[in-house]
Protein backbone atom coordinates (compact mmCIF):
# COMPACT_ATOMS: atom_id res chain seq x y z
CA UNK A 1 0.00 0.00 0.00
CA UNK A 2 1.52 3.33 -1.01
CA UNK A 3 0.84 6.71 0.57
CA UNK A 4 1.03 10.19 -0.92
CA UNK A 5 1.97 13.14 1.30
CA UNK A 6 -0.56 15.92 0.70
CA UNK A 7 -0.18 18.59 3.42
CA UNK A 8 0.93 19.39 6.94
CA UNK A 9 -1.50 18.73 9.81
CA UNK A 10 -1.51 22.48 10.56
CA UNK A 11 -2.92 23.14 7.07
CA UNK A 12 -6.21 21.63 8.28
CA UNK A 13 -7.97 23.84 10.82
CA UNK A 14 -9.48 21.71 13.60
CA UNK A 15 -13.20 21.13 13.03
CA UNK A 16 -12.95 21.53 9.26
CA UNK A 17 -12.10 19.73 6.06
CA UNK A 18 -9.91 20.49 3.05
CA UNK A 19 -9.66 19.02 -0.41
CA UNK A 20 -6.49 17.37 -1.74
CA UNK A 21 -5.56 15.90 -5.12
CA UNK A 22 -4.53 12.29 -4.50
CA UNK A 23 -3.65 9.89 -7.29
CA UNK A 24 -5.75 11.78 -9.85
CA UNK A 25 -8.87 12.37 -7.76
CA UNK A 26 -10.27 14.77 -5.19
CA UNK A 27 -10.09 13.50 -1.62
CA UNK A 28 -11.69 15.29 1.34
CA UNK A 29 -9.51 15.41 4.47
CA UNK A 30 -11.17 16.04 7.82
CA UNK A 31 -9.64 17.00 11.16
CA UNK A 32 -12.50 16.81 13.66
CA UNK A 33 -10.59 18.20 16.65
CA UNK A 34 -7.28 19.66 17.79
CA UNK A 35 -5.70 16.24 18.12
CA UNK A 36 -3.79 14.72 15.24
CA UNK A 37 -6.57 12.51 13.90
CA UNK A 38 -7.35 12.94 10.19
CA UNK A 39 -9.89 11.08 8.04
CA UNK A 40 -10.06 10.86 4.24
CA UNK A 41 -13.13 10.29 2.04
CA UNK A 42 -13.97 10.82 -1.62
CA UNK A 43 -14.88 14.49 -2.05
CA UNK A 44 -17.76 13.67 -4.43
CA UNK A 45 -21.23 13.80 -2.86
CA UNK A 46 -23.13 10.90 -4.47
CA UNK A 47 -26.46 12.68 -4.01
CA UNK A 48 -25.55 16.15 -5.29
CA UNK A 49 -23.00 14.87 -7.84
CA UNK A 50 -20.50 17.59 -6.90
CA UNK A 51 -17.09 17.62 -5.22
CA UNK A 52 -18.16 19.35 -2.00
CA UNK A 53 -17.84 16.97 0.98
CA UNK A 54 -14.67 18.75 2.18
CA UNK A 55 -16.87 21.78 2.86
CA UNK A 56 -19.38 19.83 4.95
CA UNK A 57 -20.19 20.18 8.62
CA UNK A 58 -18.35 17.77 10.93
CA UNK A 59 -20.23 16.49 13.96
CA UNK A 60 -20.68 13.50 16.23
CA UNK A 61 -23.87 11.45 16.38
CA UNK A 62 -24.36 8.42 18.62
CA UNK A 63 -20.62 8.13 19.19
CA UNK A 64 -19.68 8.27 15.50
CA UNK A 65 -17.97 11.11 13.64
CA UNK A 66 -19.64 12.15 10.41
CA UNK A 67 -19.73 14.92 7.82
CA UNK A 68 -22.95 16.36 6.40
CA UNK A 69 -22.87 17.21 2.71
CA UNK A 70 -23.34 20.97 2.22
CA UNK A 71 -25.71 20.28 -0.68
CA UNK A 72 -28.37 17.85 0.47
CA UNK A 73 -27.25 17.28 4.09
CA UNK A 74 -26.78 13.51 3.94
CA UNK A 75 -24.30 12.38 6.59
CA UNK A 76 -21.27 10.20 5.87
CA UNK A 77 -19.28 8.32 8.50
CA UNK A 78 -15.70 9.62 8.61
CA UNK A 79 -14.19 6.20 9.30
CA UNK A 80 -15.77 4.11 6.58
CA UNK A 81 -17.75 6.46 4.30
CA UNK A 82 -21.15 4.84 4.78
CA UNK A 83 -24.15 7.11 4.55
CA UNK A 84 -26.04 7.33 7.83
CA UNK A 85 -29.22 8.46 6.06
CA UNK A 86 -29.31 5.85 3.26
CA UNK A 87 -27.49 2.60 4.06
CA UNK A 88 -27.39 1.61 0.38
CA UNK A 89 -24.95 4.50 -0.34
CA UNK A 90 -21.33 5.06 0.67
CA UNK A 91 -18.30 7.05 -0.43
CA UNK A 92 -14.81 5.58 -0.55
CA UNK A 93 -12.66 6.03 2.54
CA UNK A 94 -8.86 6.06 2.54
CA UNK A 95 -6.22 5.20 5.11
CA UNK A 96 -4.31 8.18 6.51
CA UNK A 97 -0.88 8.22 8.12
CA UNK A 98 0.75 11.09 10.01
CA UNK A 99 4.52 11.31 9.64
CA UNK A 100 6.26 14.09 11.57
CA UNK A 101 3.21 16.32 11.14
CA UNK A 102 2.79 15.51 7.45
CA UNK A 103 -0.53 14.00 6.31
CA UNK A 104 -0.18 11.07 3.88
CA UNK A 105 -3.18 9.46 2.18
CA UNK A 106 -3.42 5.99 0.71
CA UNK A 107 -2.88 6.39 -3.03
Amino acid sequence: MSFETVCHIDDITPGTGVCAWVNGKQVALFRPSRDEQVFALDNMCPFGKANVLSRGLIAEHQGELWVASPLKKQRFNLQDGRCLDDTSVAVASYAVELRNGEVAVQA
